[in-house]
């Protein structure tokens, strides 16, 4: 058997949409001195305490739980160090997708056919959905991390890049222990603090916990029942739509307009249908609204993409991971593998800082100058394939960075 694919590192975690109005309680409930982040870290870990204490929690679960705490410095390094989602979309479906992988969740889907099942008719969430999940994020649960969770959200809190969105889950993170569904000590994840086998933050699990085993514990990281339970109800209240698709493979005409094609337009699935696009396998599915997705442009692979998918961004925000575990989702659910196509050459990492840089001395707001093809970079990049009388794809070329 070849090796086991490592999983696969995710983006800065970002504050999801259904989170939002606990998130807003956390910060409202803090006073202003409170706030703030840097300087001596022993400071910085008083302030937290005193703020845990004026939330009402008593001074003996304050003590236990940050009497362990540390700074991370590996921690900061694995945020500064993001680099997997500067990959093409082929590139990283093909390396994320393996037949180990595919294989695997087969044999998950058996095994756990029960709780698959409980969570088709609770939620709605079909189980190629959480098997991707499953496997992209530990490999089924065998790859969960090794960073100390408290230790990773309290340097993450402490250091002062994004500060707001990493106090809260210290808090929830001490909710959680005083449960005693949190050691602040031994339990241990990814660098961004996330948690368990589809690796949930401890606001997610606060909110969308499911005790799937029934022992009186959410327990992410030992019980798969309680991980896919929990990850399918967080989809669900993140807006999973029941018995309707998320992504499906597509042919499309020449003569499209290419300007339409993206995220920003959804149209009636008709409305494409009359334009000549067309199903690759089996039929558009009638009566929704869809997007055209098109990760390498016009002669890569195409992909409808239905309001389900727009569900994905809430739990991670990279465009090619999104892509990539919509589309392994439909493999599992017994998809064939997309057409790649030949799609035109793109740019090199040091190339696409250099368009980023051009796009934004044009006025375009592409974000941080990074060298990764995101959603902002695709809305300039289409805008100035548009003005500049080129296909408008949102795919950027050598020939679009020399026209600029």
């Amino acid at each position: 058997m070849p090796p086991r694919p490592a999983a696969l590192p995710r983006p800065a975690v970002l504050p999801r949409p259904a989170l939002l109005p606990l998130l807003a309680l956390l910060v409202a409930g803090a006073s202003p001195a409170f706030a703030g982040c840097g300087g001596p870290f022993g400071t910085f870990v008083a302030g937290l305490r005193a703020e845990a204490a004026a939330r009402g929690h008593p001074a003996a679960t304050v003590d236990a739980f940050f009497a362990p705490v540390r700074q991370d410095p590996a921690v900061i390094r694995a945020d500064r160090a993001q680099g997997v989602f500067r990959k093409s979309f082929i590139d990283f479906s093909r390396a994320a997708i393996s037949q180990e992988r595919l294989t695997g969740g087969g044999a998950h889907a058996a095994r756990h056919d029960a709780t698959f099942d409980r969570i088709e008719a609770d939620y709605g969430v079909p189980r190629g959905v959480l098997l991707a999940f499953w496997a992209l994020e530990t490999d089924f649960g065998a790859v969960q991390g090794e960073f100390n969770t408290a230790n990773a959200l309290v340097t993450l809190a402490h250091d002062c890049r994004r500060p707001d969105l990493f106090r809260p889950q210290i808090f929830a993170a001490l909710e959680l222990f005083a449960r005693g569904d949190f050691d602040p000590a031994t339990t241990t994840g990814a660098w961004a603090g996330e948690i368990g086998q589809v690796q949930m933050l401890p606001a997610d699990i606060l909110e969308n916990g499911v005790d799937g085993d029934g022992d009186g514990h959410v327990r992410l990281k030992t019980s798969a029942a309680d991980a896919l339970m929990s990850g399918a109800r967080m989809l669900r209240q993140l807006g999973w739509r029941p018995n309707q698709p998320w992504l499906q493979e597509i042919v499309l005409p020449e003569t499209l307009d290419w300007s339409q094609t993206g995220l920003h337009t959804e149209l009636p699935v008709s409305d494409w249908a009359a334009l000549g696009v067309r199903a690759r396998n089996g039929a558009l599915a009638e009566g929704l609204a869809g997007s055209v997705l098109l990760p390498m442009g016009r002669h890569g692979p195409a992909f409808m993409a239905y309001p389900n998918f727009r569900v994905y961004f809430a739990w991670n925000q990279s465009f090619v991971y999104v892509s990539t575990a919509a589309y392994f989702a439909t493999r599992l659910e017994g998809a064939p593998a997309y057409d790649a196509g030949k799609p035109d050459a793109g740019l090199s990492v040091d190339q696409m800082r250099r368009l980023q840089e051009k796009l934004a001395a044009r006025g375009h707001d592409v974000g941080k100058i990074d060298g990764i093809l995101g959603a902002l970079t695709r809305a300039a990049t289409q805008k100035e394939q548009a003005r500049l009388g080129l296909p408008a794809d949102a795919w950027p070329t050598p020939a679009l960075l020399a026209a600029l």
